[in-house]
């Protein structure tokens, strides 16, 4: 509703109102203890601690391209830690821009958060079922440093690039998503710094899940690169050669851990 109401004459409500959906809210919650709730109000803009207190997560837009949600989910993780944000995986045709995208695109986005499926399942062919239940039992198998890890944004990344990741506590593993958003000017992209990683400890580098180079392959996209922290992170790691809207999420694992002093 608007600030000011005649109802009340004219006297601004959205106060009470705020205050009125937190008691509805307690007393569901007070109700059904086990409930979940998500919080979806104005395209995320309406998150603050107040309803998180009362919610298990927000959606942060209903635009679920995955061009653009990864700009959404970009500054949406500037507050919020991405096992609260609603993250799903749509159709191959966004209902909201009409774009098409592969399915390992749209999985790949929608890794790093509140897992969901916003696709007509019934319409799915049996290999698209397979592919899709490939992806979630992934994200199970890995949800646990992905929702408690530190994420990592990159800022500086080649040209029409962009990645982000997730560091366990200790530094033992970490996933990076890596996408090839426009064709850069140069060909191969280049490198990618990933920072957070330790320093000392010797990493094995492999793709979580299997791409197609549209080029000269980097070795470490064959699974048997072992790097130092310190390569990756202050050298870089080649970046795939990808079509435009394609990206890689990379795992780094601990196979030499760090000396303790």
């Amino acid at each position: 509703m608007d600030a000011g109401s005649t109802i009340r004459e004219g006297r601004a409500s959205v106060h009470a109102q705020t205050l009125a959906v937190h008691r509805l809210l307690d007393e569901i919650r007070a109700a059904h203890p086990r409930l979940e709730i998500e919080s979806c109000s104005s395209g995320g803009a309406r998150v603050d601690l107040g309803i998180l207190e009362r919610t298990d997560r927000v959606w942060a837009s209903d635009c679920i391209d995955p061009a653009e949600r990864r700009q959404i989910m970009r500054w949406t993780a500037q507050l919020l830690p991405p096992e609260l944000v609603g993250s799903h995986i749509g159709a191959g045709r966004s209902h909201t821009t009409g774009r098409r995208h592969e399915l390992s695109f749209r999985a790949a986005t929608a890794f790093f958060g509140h897992y969901g499926i916003e696709w007509d399942l019934t319409s799915l062919t049996d290999a698209e079922l397979d592919e899709l239940a490939g992806w979630i039992s992934l994200h199970k198998r890995h949800r646990r440093l992905l929702h408690t890890g530190t994420m990592v944004c990159l800022d500086d990344t080649p040209e029409g690039v962009s990645a982000h990741g997730v560091v366990a506590a200790d530094a033992g593993e970490a996933v990076y998503e890596i996408a090839v958003l426009d064709r850069p000017a140069t060909w191969p992209p280049g490198l990618i710094r990933l920072p957070g990683l330790d320093q000392d400890t010797v990493y094995r580098v492999r793709p979580l899940v299997p791409v197609t180079s549209r080029g000269a392959a980097p070795a470490w996209l064959s699974g048997g690169a072992e790097l130092p922290g310190s390569a990756p992170a202050t050298a870089g790691v080649a970046v795939p050669p990808l079509f435009p809207e394609q990206s890689v999420l990379v795992h780094l694992e601990a196979v030499t851990p760090a000396a303790t002093a």
